[in-house]
Order: structure tokens, then C-alpha cells, then sequence
């Protein structure tokens, strides 16, 4: 699996399996193994997914050694706060059975709250607990905030990104600012698939068109998390490394954006 080296000197697999709105159970189990088996070595989480447990079950039964997978979790809207998020981050542990994350982010700018949750996280970074602290959802203003407080900025920046939400300006702040951008949603929750633009271009490779979509985010220098928990789809979505996209491609690509969002806008932020 290629790896991209974050900010602080770690290296991050470039492609990981996402296990948002997937059940505590053995269909999880089953597919992060499955992940594992094929060379998936980045599995991302978060505390309100409410399927930690068995996250954990998967990577410890996968048979790998922990020190060669990453691993991601997210503190929530509820926990932010200092001693609340270094409470959060040990109920994670708890939860998934690890003795560290690779990766432990802010799931949501919730204002106010961020920046003591962001305290936490550095403490939890420097006592050796968490390899790399980042953040999901912030737009630039909310980065800009951070800067100010903060010791150690993120070195990742979770957002929802797709061929309809390209979000270049946040991107080019990101990279003027080392943080590494990682698509969540990248394939718009199958809203894509039917697009005449990418069916096209996917036709011309021979490939599907979230493959598409996934080497668009890939020759973007964007990390990206696709979710699934068919063994057919977790296989597909890894076969990205064998074909490139053109300039033209990748153009007509950004020219779909139309900030469309399929979750919720970080600026108004109601949960």
C-alpha cells in the first residue's frame, strides 16, 4: 500500500477502508479482515459510528502486526472539551483494545469547544497515546483559530470531498499549510455512479467509475477512506494503482463541482 509521510515525519496509507453508519457485528469483522487481507493496512473510524468494538475485533483477528496498520478514531461534538476528550480517547481505547491510534482527529469545529478539545489532543500526542492529531470538517477560519492556540497543528484535515465538492481553496490552504487532506464520502454515497462525464472517462480505462473517482483523489495528493463491506467492492476499490487519469481527465473531474454537499455544512453545525 502506498503512503504518503505526514507532517510530524509519520507515513500514512494513501487509500484505507472507512466504517462510517456500518453495525457493531461480523459483517464488520468479516469486511475489515477481508480490507486487511487484500493490503488495506488504514482502517478509519469515530466514536459516534458506535462500532468501535468491533473495529478493534477485526484488526486483532486480521493477523496482521498492529505496528503495520493505522489506525484511525475521532472524538465527538458531545466530548470536546479537555478532560471530556482525554476521557473520550480512553473509552475508544477501551472500546477497540489498542494501547494507541495512528490517528486521533476533532470529528466536527464545533465553536467554543474546539480548541480546548484540541489541548487534549496534543497532551494525548506528546504522552506518546496518538502518533498524528488532525481534524475533520474545518474549513479555513476554523484552521485559522486553531493556529493561534494551538502548539502542534493538525496534520491531517478529514473533509467530505467529491467530484461535486472539490473545495480547492480549503485544499491549497491545507498544502500552503502542510496538513494533509483526506476525503470522507468520496464517492458522494453512490450519487455519482450514473454520471455521463465519469461513465465515460471510466469506459476509456476500463475501469468503474468510483475507480475513477478514487484516482482523481489520488493524483490530487488527497488521502481517501471509501466505505464498503462487500469483499467485491473492498477489491475494486483498491485497484486504483495500475492506470492514470490525463490533465484532460482530471479537468473535466473539477468541473463537475457544483459545493454540493451531501453531509452537513461545517459552518452550521446543529448536533
Amino acid at each position: 500500500m502506498k503512503t504518503v509521510k505526514l507532517a510530524n515525519g509519520i507515513d500514512m496509507p494513501v487509500l484505507g477502508l472507512g466504517v462510517f453508519k456500518v453495525e457493531e457485528g461480523a459483517e464488520l469483522v468479516s469486511a475489515i479482515k477481508e480490507a486487511i487481507r487484500l493490503g488495506y493496512r488504514s482502517i478509519d473510524t469515530a466514536a459516534i459510528y458506535g462500532n468501535e468494538t468491533s473495529t478493534g475485533q477485526g484488526i486483532r483477528e486480521s493477523g496482521v502486526p498492529r505496528e503495520d496498520l493505522f489506525i484511525t478514531s475521532k472524538v465527538w461534538n458531545t466530548d470536546l472539551g479537555y478532560e471530556e476528550t482525554l476521557a473520550a480517547f480512553d473509552e475508544t481505547l477501551r472500546k477497540m483494545e489498542l494501547d494507541y491510534l495512528d490517528l486521533y482527529l476533532i470529528h466536527w469545529p464545533v465553536e467554543g469547544k474546539y480548541i480546548d478539545a484540541w489541548r487534549a489532543l496534543e497532551k494525548l500526542h506528546k504522552d506518546g497515546r496518538i502518533r498524528a492529531i488532525g481534524v475533520s470538517n474545518f474549513q479555513i477560519h476554523h484552521l485559522e483559530t486553531l493556529k493561534k492556540h494551538a502548539t502542534i497543528m493538525p496534520v491531517v484535515n478529514q473533509i467530505e470531498l467529491h467530484p461535486q465538492l472539490t473545495q480547492k481553496e480549503l485544499i491549497a490552504y491545507c498544502a500552503e499549510n502542510n496538513i494533509r487532506v483526506e476525503a470522507w464520502s468520496p464517492l458522494m454515497q453512490g450519487g455519482l455512479f450514473n454520471n455521463p462525464v465519469l461513465q465515460e472517462i471510466a469506459a476509456h480505462h476500463g475501469k468503474s467509475v468510483a475507480q475513477v473517482i478514487l484516482r482523481w483523489d489520488l493524483q490530487n495528493d488527497i488521502i481517501v477512506i471509501p466505505k464498503s463491506t462487500k469483499a467485491h467492492r473492498i477489491a475494486e476499490n483498491m485497484a486504483i494503482f495500475d492506470f492514470e487519469l490525463t490533465p484532460e481527465e482530471l479537468t473535466q473531474i473539477d468541473a463537475l463541482n457544483q459545493n454540493l454537499r451531501v453531509g452537513p455544512d461545517p459552518d452550521n453545525i446543529d448536533f
